[in-house]
């Protein structure tokens, strides 16, 4: 006669706490690969990441497992992944989600930056969770995650004037003005990314945005 065996239950899956603070560990940045590409207002996200891993001093890898360039930041008493996406603006939440799955990543532990229409160059914003308002990138993370609660940096690069096509505006390079503009934006960041990462988003958000 063969011997039944008990069969085992499943530990009660946890309840993640949104009330506590929330640490950043994931910082990505959206854009397009390609030197063709690098220049222009569509990689806003790609020139964040690039301005703090230069001034981190810290080196790119391309991880093919994650579809990206990805680096490794030590601050505020932990590490925090850096991640460009190599699939193109359209995919970016491919690239995204294998990273997060590997290492277990929530999404409101995830800052996602990337160009933003509705406001002028140089004009940044944080938020919390919401819908991608017609962003390709964004629209792919959430699909990808399947959450919408992911923080977003929103660097403004303006809209075009007069009849001129969404898409060949954010393909184009700014203009000298409007790119310094953006990247001395990027410096109250810069400044305060220590208490992004531990938590204290709010913080900044208050006295970032009041400025």
């Amino acid at each position: 006669m063969k011997r039944m065996m008990k069969q085992q239950q499943m530990p009660p899956r946890k309840t993640r706490r949104l009330s506590r603070a929330e640490v950043l560990k994931v910082i990505a940045g959206l854009g397009n690969p390609g030197q063709q590409y690098s220049k222009t207002r569509h990689n806003a996200g790609f020139w964040f990441l690039e301005g703090l891993a230069a001034q981190a001093g810290v080196t790119w890898v391309f991880e093919s497992r994650f579809e990206g360039r990805v680096a490794a930041l030590s601050i505020a008493g932990g590490r925090v992944f850096l991640l460009q996406p190599q699939t193109y603006m359209n995919h970016s939440g491919r690239a995204l989600g294998k990273l997060v799955r590997y290492y277990k990543v929530y999404p409101e532990e995830i800052l996602v930056v990337h160009d933003e229409l509705d406001f002028g160059p140089g004009l940044i914003k944080l938020k919390k969770a919401g819908g991608h308002a017609g962003h390709n990138g964004l629209r792919d993370i959430i699909a990808h995650l399947g959450s919408r609660d992911f923080y977003r940096m929103r660097v403004g690069i303006g809209r075009p004037e007069g009849m001129k096509k969404v898409s060949d505006y954010v393909l184009s390079e700014p203009s000298a003005q409007d790119k310094q503009a953006i990247l001395t934006g990027f410096e109250d960041y810069f400044a305060c990314l220590e208490q992004l990462v531990s938590g204290d988003i709010e913080q900044v958000m208050n006295r970032l945005h009041s400025k």
